[in-house]
């Protein structure tokens, strides 16, 4: 097996302060423990703080707990992204606390109760567009509203859209596939405003992750999912400790990214399980 390269450049952020939306559990949850392993303050937020609150596993607050473990700070944060004015009590405190904000990962996603697959979007309720462009593209616009001016200030900076696929071909349900679309053309319209302030935008594809949710509708339905070569949600969020660490992120602005072409580029690996 061939030898994975080696980026020029160390993955330490330990004076980086990160703000990750969503991140309880599932995708989030990995970019947060990611940012932790390489020393940065990780603000995570999301709604549910105590164990049995939401019907799958995670808090904030155990996030922020391992984030910490990890070696670096962890900071809960409660905040439904589906309130304009939470969001920006969130940013009032970054300033208050931090002072500062190097990398705002946009992550936070509803999935319909219940899920949707398949179908045609004609038979879907309307609330599937509320539950996936709401608490998902919206609420990555007004968190990258609230959270830019901060890295503006320092002159650098990144965002990082969290996509998928779906942005690029059929996946799911029109609605969901919108959604993506539309956080992929975010990301690249944002680079373009800020690319001449120092600060970085990019959008974000994993491939199939194990999260939680995943792991529950592959249990429900062992022979309609196979996960054998999925990844863990950490492999996403080492992607994203290598984008805020590269000096040269102003060079990947504005695109898409696959996490696992990233790999390649800095050779990071996921986790074994």
């Amino acid at each position: 097996m061939a030898a994975l390269p080696t980026a020029d450049f160390t993955t330490d952020l330990k004076d980086r302060v990160a703000v990750v939306t969503g991140s309880s559990r599932g995708i989030g949850k990995g970019i947060a423990l990611a940012l932790g392993e390489a020393g940065a303050t990780v603000y995570v937020t999301g709604r549910t703080e105590r164990a049995g609150d939401a019907a799958l596993p995670g808090t904030i607050h155990a996030t922020a707990e391992a984030v910490t473990e990890r070696g670096g700070r962890g900071i809960a944060v409660r905040v439904d992204h589906g309130r304009d004015d939470e969001i920006h009590a969130l940013f009032q405190r970054v300033r208050e606390e931090s002072g500062r904000l190097d990398v705002l990962v946009n992550n936070v996603f509803k999935v319909p109760d219940p899920p949707v697959w398949g179908g045609r979007f004609y038979e879907h309720p309307v609330s599937i567009w509320d539950d996936m462009v709401g608490i998902g593209l919206r609420a990555h616009y007004v968190a990258s509203v609230y959270g830019a001016p901060l890295l503006v200030e320092q002159g650098r900076g990144l965002i990082v859209n969290i996509s998928s696929a779906g942005g690029g071909g059929y996946f799911f349900s029109t609605a969901y596939g919108v959604g993506k679309a539309g956080v992929d053309r975010l990301a690249a319209d944002m680079a373009h405003e800020l690319a001449p302030l120092g600060v970085a935008a990019v959008s974000l594809w994993p491939g199939a992750v194990k999260t939680e949710f995943v792991l529950e509708e592959a249990a429900k339905n062992p022979n309609a999912m196979d996960l054998s070569g999925a990844e863990n949600p950490i492999f996403t969020g080492r992607a994203v400790a290598a984008l805020a660490a590269d000096p040269k992120i102003l060079e990947k602005t504005g695109r898409v990214h696959v996490v696992a072409e990233l790999a390649k580029e800095y050779g990071f690996q996921d986790d074994p399980n």
